[in-house]
């Protein structure tokens, strides 16, 4: 099956390049969209040559380098930084390759080995590698926080008595947090393999100095973590499956995590944040049947809610204004469509799609504004909103005079419209009395008109008188 994507620019939609990759199956772009990754899983040690991924340049369509896939293979294959100067692929044999753009060579023309990796993530700021060693015996499992291209150390975190890691970056990159699931023993030759389950949250503040690094225990289940892309809250759903809480917590320089709000008792399965942050969703996706609650951070009222039955994805907008919610084909075969929300919790549209599978919005370019000129712009906002209403006032008056103006021109045209009529029909009264043998029918006083009287039998009656 031979594959071919046409890229097309979006204002008109003509196409730019083709490229051709057999069998492919899978794509992916770069964060800053300079290149594209194709894989093909079906051409995986076909040939010596390598033809199962392959890189393209995503502006010219040219072809960069190709790669040979693990088996069985790892989608995404590629890991990328921030900037796309940078990608990274983890290996099998527990071997960390850092890759260089636009050469597409092996940074330092060397692989890192590292014993025990499990995992590993680009920070979304800047061109730091986060990953997580397993424990070995008497070695602990460590977090370390590695600067590329120098491949210096920023932080390494030891950790005890570990199950597994899962590392979540802020979508500013200010801060990583580290979910450990930790273990109080070790089951031998048992199906569950640990007893005692209990999990911290290790959150590194990336823009401080020396990184310093706060913990957070929870001693139940935790079911959802979630960041709030832009300030400094993080949300986590912990507890029994029947008795799930909500906890939202802020951190501040030079301070541990405080707890700002706990909701107990929430039908909750999910935390989608707005992109531009404070606001959330809570959702219980799937079995809860599709229950969303609109949550404002910055006092946690409830704006709002409702119920989308059988709901199993929640998509926002890049602005942060309009939330949609699905019922995919993928997850459910009956009620498929889609609901468009405000940021309140207020349903706008809903539109049943039959076999609807997906929505996605169009991402939206990052801003030109500096982080300096956004904080002027947030300390100066009741300056400028008053600017504002003042230029609102000014164009609604601006409008009120228009409106007036083309009104009175419209009322203008009429009239001298209506008096050339009235001119045009009093200049043919003469005319009009010859025609109808010098009657003027537009005499109202009855002169000139005769009067004729007219009677007809409208009923009759027969009635019969006795003595």
């Amino acid at each position: 099956k031979q594959w071919y994507q046409r890229r097309v620019r979006g204002d008109d939609f003509h196409q730019i390049s083709k490229l051709s990759h057999p069998g492919v199956q899978f794509i992916e772009f770069s964060p800053c969209e300079k290149y594209l990754v194709t894989f093909s899983p079906s051409s995986i040690n076909v040939t010596e040559d390598p033809s199962a991924i392959i890189i393209w340049d995503s502006r010219t369509g040219a072809k960069k380098r190709a790669f040979h896939s693990e088996n069985p293979p790892v989608w995404p294959v590629f890991k990328w930084s921030s900037d796309d100067k940078y990608f990274a692929r983890m290996t099998q044999d527990s071997t960390l390759s850092v890759y260089e753009t636009p050469s597409f060579g092996l940074l330092d023309k060397k692989s890192i080995k590292v014993e025990g990796l499990k995992g590993f993530s680009w920070s979304p700021k800047d061109s730091i590698l986060a990953y997580w060693v397993a424990e070995d015996k008497d070695v602990p499992a460590r977090v370390v926080l590695l600067e590329i291209p120098s491949r210096k150390e920023l932080r390494v975190k030891n950790l005890f008595n570990v199950a597994d890691c899962k590392m979540h970056w802020q979508k500013s990159g200010e801060y990583l947090c580290v979910k450990v699931d930790r273990y109080k023993k070790i089951l031998e030759n048992k199906d569950i393999k640990y007893a005692g389950m209990y999990y911290n949250f290790e959150i590194f503040h990336m823009s401080e100095k020396q990184i310093p690094v706060d913990t957070v225990k929870i001693e139940e289940s935790v079911h959802a973590f979630s960041w709030e892309p832009i300030g400094s809250k993080f949300a986590v759903i912990h507890g029994d499956s029947q008795s799930l809480n909500v906890s939202f917590y802020g951190l501040k320089k030079g301070q541990g995590p405080e707890v700002l709000k706990k909701y107990e008792r929430k039908t909750a399965n999910h935390i989608f944040w707005s992109p531009t942050g404070q606001f959330c969703i809570l959702a219980g996706l799937r079995s809860m049947n599709g229950v969303l609650e609109f949550v404002d951070t910055s006092d946690f009222t409830s704006m709002g809610g409702g119920e989308h039955f059988m709901c199993t994805d929640v998509e926002w907008d890049p602005t942060g204004r309009y939330v949609m919610t699905e019922v995919s084909w993928w997850g459910h075969k009956v009620d498929n469509a889609y609901w468009l929300w405000n940021f309140q919790g207020k349903i706008l549209k809903r539109s049943s799609v039959d076999k609807f599978c997906q929505l996605v919005w169009r991402p939206r370019p990052q801003s030109l504004l500096s982080k300096e000129q956004f904080k002027d712009i947030k300390k100066n906002l009741k300056k400028y909103s008053d600017q504002f209403n003042a230029k609102d006032k000014m164009r609604q008056s601006r409008a009120s005079k228009e409106l007036i103006a083309k009104r009175q021109a419209l009322a203008d045209a009429f009239n001298n419209w209506r008096d050339q009529k009235i001119r045009e029909y009093d200049e043919t009264r003469e005319k009009r009395i010859e025609l109808r043998g010098g009657r003027d029918m537009d005499d109202h006083e009855n002169d000139g008109v005769e009067e004729e009287t007219v009677e007809f039998l409208v009923k009759e009656e027969s009635t019969i008188l006795q003595d």
